[in-house]
């Protein structure tokens, strides 16, 4: 760095596929602010791959650590700041021992899936004063920030109620059911890892805490007795060597992408962790079709809807206030195409264009007069282009923050909030109270 200073020193914990795009920013898209030291995972078919994708870019090896060496790590590799990409149920466990060493923690969110966890991060952060901040990169995309602003100019008045659909396809949707997130103890279910994203937004755009909650929710379209309901059942456990995947369009072909394979496919002797289960098979504990009512201390109502089984991808965001109503409207495919190499990006029929079928409209309708539309432009990649604004601001010069985009500890929770609030909904039948659940 210009001004004398080291380097921040990085280890990154938890080495799935997530994990790449912290690894491939702090392998030298931030040399003069950050380095990545060490790895830890508990799987060393993927430590290896990892540093031998490093290697292949002309990057050296890193020092690998199984997760028992983890403080051993901290102090071993002089590390100041811990990035967590584990298992959702996990991540507890890390930025807990982070705070505790001394050590700033980043984590993937949501920052984990029950209460007492949320509850054991919270008061360690508490007593060791150290950051955490959780990667909501939905902040950082320049369409939500630019819904931030309009808000806080009173566009639409003051904001009486919220309206927020989100749909996943049946590629997206999928993937959630063939891997551990169809797990609740892994999880917490989808409205804990996947709609902290979109509770978190509602929070950050408002400005606001959620105070009661009321949720509905079932699994409707995935899992083995829906399976044979609607016609989509396969006799098969997972799609690597079965005959009967070939044919079905929810099956995963690990070993189609190279990546995948080194990631998953070659390393399931270890842990015997399965990336590619029958969508249709039995062992799901979580939802794909959820519910949610909120109240927020201001008074402001959302109500929120989450599907995983749509034919297409996007999202529908409306605020009513009191001069006028506020949509945003992304749609990110026109239909549900299958898995690519390199993850999960969709497939572009040939000849078409991102703008095509990739696309976020803002317009506003006025009271008594015509609507305006404010923005009408194609998404950038990385949802949305937030990933990269994201990493910047986490790895690289300290930068101004005037929107509040990074994270800490009590976004992480207020985001989580909702989403465990509304699942003991589920089984209670009643609305639950936040301030019971988290010291908020």
């Amino acid at each position: 760095m210009s001004d004398g200073r080291q380097r921040t020193r990085y280890a990154l914990v938890g080495l799935g596929s997530r994990a790449e795009m912290y690894v491939n920013a702090l392998a030298g898209g931030f040399p003069d602010t950050a380095e990545l030291v060490a790895l830890c995972d508990s799987n060393q078919t993927r430590i290896a791959a990892y540093n031998g994708w490093l290697t292949d870019a002309g990057r050296p090896a890193l020092p690998a650590y199984t997760p028992d060496r983890f403080e051993e790590m901290l102090t071993a590799e002089r590390v100041d700041a811990v990035v967590v990409c584990t298992t959702d149920s996990a991540h507890d466990h890390y930025l807990v021992s982070a705070m505790t060493n001394g050590r700033r923690a980043i984590t993937e969110k949501p920052m984990t899936v029950d209460v007492a966890k949320c509850r054991a991060i919270l008061d360690t952060q508490r007593r060791t004063g150290v950051p955490v901040e959780v990667t909501f990169n939905y902040r950082y995309n320049p369409v939500h920030q630019q819904v931030r602003r309009l808000l806080a100019e009173n566009t639409v008045g003051r904001v009486g109620s919220v309206t927020f659909e989100w749909l996943l396809d049946v590629q997206h949707g999928a993937d959630y059911f063939r891997r551990w997130h169809r797990e609740r103890e892994h999880s917490g279910g989808l409205l804990v890892h996947k709609s902290s994203h979109h509770f978190d937004l509602v929070n950050w755009w408002l400005d606001d805490r959620p105070d009661l909650v009321f949720g509905m929710g079932r699994l409707f379209f995935y899992g083995a007795s829906n399976g044979a309901r609607h016609g989509l059942a396969r006799d098969y456990t997972r799609a690597a060597g079965s005959e009967e995947a070939r044919s079905d369009p929810f099956a995963l072909d690990l070993a189609a992408s190279p990546r995948m394979r080194a990631l998953y496919l070659d390393a399931e002797h270890e842990d015997g962790y399965l990336r590619d289960r029958n969508v249709f098979g039995s062992g799901i504990t979580v939802e794909d079709d959820m519910s949610v009512l909120a109240r927020y201390r201001s008074g402001v109502s959302l109500n929120y809807q989450l599907h995983a089984y749509s034919p297409y991808e996007g999202y529908r965001v409306c605020f009513n206030g009191s001069g006028g109503r506020l949509e945003l409207a992304v749609r990110e495919n026109d239909y549900a195409r299958s898995p690519v190499e390199d993850g999960f990006r969709l497939e572009r029929p040939p000849g078409t264009d991102a703008a095509d079928f990739t696309r976020a409209t803002i317009t506003r309708y006025p009271l008594f007069s015509e609507p305006e539309v404010l923005l009408d432009e194609p998404l950038k990649p990385g949802h949305g282009g937030g990933d990269e604004l994201m990493l910047r601001a986490l790895f690289g010069p300290p930068q101004a923050d005037p929107l509040g985009l990074r994270a800490d500890h009590v976004a992480g929770a207020t985001a989580l909030a909702v989403g465990l609030a509304a699942t003991e909904s589920f089984q209670t039948g009643a609305p639950v109270r936040v301030s019971d659940l988290l010291p908020l």
